[in-house]
């Protein structure tokens, strides 16, 4: 008896079908989270993004962001940011779930650890930020340049060529994987260690916790690499990674590599990953009840 109660093994066809399925859905709740975050928050992250690009601190920005335009100069780029950020996310949680769904249902490689596994997704989640450079860029050069950004990325393009839209994108890649995997490694290690909160949304607590932790430690790994990427993707000339990195240094010393906006990414990261976790995980929950599959 016992052993006709075993779960009979999934085929290769049924562990694709089942993977491809849950990347599909997870990928939908984490882009449609997203454009919520995009809406609520991105006043804080035009601050950040010009943090990057020219130094201060966020009160400092802030303010001069506020002299150029009030409150529509923090929504420079919207457009492309409600395209790109979903987009994204997206792909950052079809990668995700989709690989983990994969491992966990093969033989050979359910049992391997969690780190593995989320390194696995994150690479093809930092391959999926190439394609997406070109809406990056404008997205970028908006927030930090304000009106004249997207004159002057075409005057770039002008000048020097396509491939200038996808300036920045080993560094792009680079702070995604760095990035994504401690975010995608601390919210699996947390989901699966965590206890469940027994008590009156308790699961969304839960849930917000997980993704403020994740995104703490996300950003602290990250954070150079997007000074570096920013720096490059938006000077109005080329720069090599090593100029943009001296760029930085000259005016704010290593510290200024490793710290410019780093207070308001944490700051901004965290609100969205505590909205952004519960949106996630509360969509996709609705989904794959949707459709049957509560694995």
């Amino acid at each position: 008896m016992a052993s006709q109660s075993k779960e009979k093994p999934k085929t290769p066809a049924e562990i694709l079908t089942h993977a491809r399925n849950q990347a599909f859905r997870g990928g939908i709740a984490g882009a449609s989270a997203q454009v919520i975050n995009v809406l609520s928050l991105m006043w804080l992250r035009t601050t950040m993004n010009y943090q990057y690009r020219y130094g201060s601190n966020t009160f400092q920005a802030i303010g001069h962001l506020w002299a150029e335009g009030g409150i529509p100069r923090f929504y420079r780029g919207l457009v492309p940011a409600l395209m790109q950020a979903p987009l994204s996310r997206f792909g950052d949680t079809a990668a995700n779930v989709g690989v983990l769904a994969l491992l966990d249902n093969t033989e050979q490689t359910k049992n391997m650890p969690v780190g593995i596994k989320t390194a696995l997704a994150s690479c093809g989640a930092a391959f999926w930020r190439l394609f997406l450079m070109p809406i990056d860029a404008w997205k970028t050069v908006k927030q930090v340049e304000g009106g004249e950004g997207l004159k002057a990325l075409v005057g770039k393009v002008r000048t020097h060529g396509i491939t200038k839209l996808y300036h920045g994108s080993l560094a792009a890649m680079g702070a995604t994987w760095v990035g994504h995997y401690p975010w995608f490694f601390t919210h699996n290690y947390m989901s699966t260690h965590m206890p469940q909160f027994d008590f009156l949304y308790g699961k969304f607590v839960r849930n917000a916790v997980i993704g403020f932790a994740s995104s703490v430690v996300s950003d602290t790994c990250s954070n150079s690499i997007r000074v570096i990427k920013t720096t490059k993707q938006t000077s109005t000339v080329p720069l090599s990674y090593r100029q943009a990195v001296m760029e930085v240094v000259n005016k704010d010393g290593i510290l200024g590599l490793f710290g410019r906006g780093l207070a308001t990414r944490i700051l901004t990261n965290g609100l969205q990953g505590m909205l952004f976790s519960v949106g996630w995980k509360a969509i996709q929950e609705m989904l794959n009840k949707r459709a049957g599959d509560t694995k």
